[in-house]
């Protein structure tokens, strides 16, 4: 039931990154690539777990915090959004495939 959540949320906020991506154009579009991609890239970089950087990249609550933060605060600035949008995507599709759950402490 888990996995089946997760799912649902990945689809929601993959969608909504590609109506701001379509939305505001090619610099959301390209944050939005690249922190779907943070993940791969903190790997390609030598993180590995169970490190504090590897475990930051996988926190639901940090890419949360942004878009709570930019929602009600003075930023306005569409990258930092959707960037924010991808990377929560990219964790909720991570925890929908996982086989077994993710029990970061």
């Amino acid at each position: 039931m888990r996995k089946i959540g997760w799912g649902v949320v990945a689809l929601f906020l993959a969608a909504f990154a590609v109506f701001e991506s379509v939305k505001y154009g090619v610099p959301t579009t390209v944050a939005a690539l690249a922190f779907f991609a943070l993940i791969d890239l903190s790997r390609l970089a030598g993180v590995r777990p169970p490190g504090a950087l590897y475990q930051a990249v996988h926190r639901v609550w940090i890419p949360l915090v942004v878009l709570v933060a930019y929602t009600f605060g003075p930023i306005a600035w569409p990258p930092l959004f959707t960037a924010a949008l991808a990377w929560l995507t990219r964790i909720a599709l991570e925890r929908t495939l996982a086989s077994q759950p993710r029990r970061l402490a």
